[in-house]
């Protein structure tokens, strides 16, 4: 007497797809640290490599509170593109009165409407710094001046 038995089990398995979702968080303000303001009024460029020049009348000072840029995280898996675009210029409102205008960017990615390509693994921050240029003109108020800019991170 023979028995036979057959049995045949078959598994797929798929490994898990790479994130296709991007996530963004600001991590640093864009701040152009202290100075003062002559007759003429300038500019006060911060660069997305955290460099600081002015141009006009404008001092810069070595006080407190530091200039820097602006930094965001970006977590979004290689191969994967990510177009970004911002309103160029925003209003500052001044502590005291007054309003300064700012001009968002440069990006260390490029201009407002730049696609970029990330590089880094599924598991690894790409940051992306910003920088802006605030034209002061003279007689400005002094004071604290503030405001946002949004960017929007577009995954292509």
């Amino acid at each position: 007497m023979a028995i036979l038995i057959l049995c045949c089990d078959f598994s797929y398995a798929q490994p898990s797809l790479p994130q296709r979702s991007i996530t963004v968080m600001a991590t640093q303000q864009l701040h152009f640290g202290t100075f003062a303001v002559g007759a003429g009024g300038g500019s006060v460029i911060v660069g997305w490599d955290g460099t600081r020049t002015n141009t006009g009348n404008i001092t810069l000072l070595s006080l407190a509170p530091t200039y820097q840029p602006a930094i965001f995280e970006l977590k979004l898996c290689a191969g994967r593109s990510v177009n970004i675009s911002f309103d160029p210029t925003v209003n500052l409102s001044g502590s005291d009165g007054g309003n300064l205008t700012l001009h968002v960017g440069p990006t260390e990615k490029g201009p407002n409407g730049t696609t970029f390509i990330i590089n880094t693994d599924c598991n690894f921050v790409t940051p992306l710094r910003v920088g802006g240029t605030l034209d002061v003109p003279g007689g400005s108020i002094p004071g604290v001046y503030t405001g946002s800019f949004f960017i929007t991170f577009n995954q292509e």
